[in-house]
């Protein structure tokens, strides 16, 4: 054989193997980043702000969010941020899935903003909460199947940290608001259409009633 050609077709098939790394590694489109750390603007690493000027949750390895970091962090999956500034631990309360069983919030695919109408939904919640002060509310976020295990996760938080956020904006006390992420643990739809991934991407409101004293 011509070493001259065999040279030739192994710089041709080379192009073309770096050709077809680089279709592979676009990133995808429209992403919503992860909240920024303290320090700057990038996605952080090792904690995101709960929010403003207030403590911070903790990531799991690699700047990732899961339930199972914030069960092992905080006992029963709470996401509430510096302890020093929140006594809430759900794991101290009895829950109540169908007191804002109708207030579930939807999400756009890949998106972790409250839409306007679902303001509702959030008014209900905050102005239950700022009425029974000793009760606290454990928002779920939740993904549909489409994505990484690990960025779902990332996504649910997001979902859940923006919920909070409505919260606080209209007067409830940041004790009251816990948050965790399941990703897409959880799905109330198992099919495959789009109407079964948009019941999956949403954010849930679960009531925090205190348990009784043992007698």
């Amino acid at each position: 054989m011509n070493p001259l050609l065999t040279r030739v077709g192994l710089v041709v098939l080379s192009a073309l193997i770096a050709a077809g790394a680089v279709g592979c590694s676009k990133e995808p489109k429209n992403l919503t980043p992860l909240p920024a750390g303290r320090s700057g603007g990038a996605a952080p690493t090792g904690s995101i702000p709960v929010d403003p000027g207030a403590g911070t949750g903790r990531l799991g390895p690699g700047g990732t969010v899961s339930s199972t970091d914030l069960t092992g962090t905080y006992g029963d999956g709470t996401f509430t941020g510096d302890p020093t500034l929140s006594d809430l631990n759900p794991a101290d309360a009895q829950r109540d899935r169908m007191q804002f069983a109708s207030d579930t919030i939807y999400f756009d695919f890949d998106k972790s903003n409250v839409k306007s109408q679902y303001n509702a939904n959030v008014r209900v919640v905050a102005d239950y909460l700022k009425s029974h002060p000793s009760e606290s509310v454990l928002i779920e976020g939740h993904c549909d199947e489409r994505g990484t295990e690990e960025y779902n996760r990332a996504l649910g938080e997001r979902r859940a940290l923006s919920v909070r956020e409505r919260l606080l904006a209209l007067g409830v006390n940041t004790d009251q608001i816990a948050t965790i992420s399941y990703g897409e643990e959880k799905p109330v739809a198992f099919g495959r259409t789009e109407a079964d991934f948009a019941k999956n991407r949403r954010a849930e409101f679960v009531l925090l009633v205190g348990l009784e004293p043992a007698h």
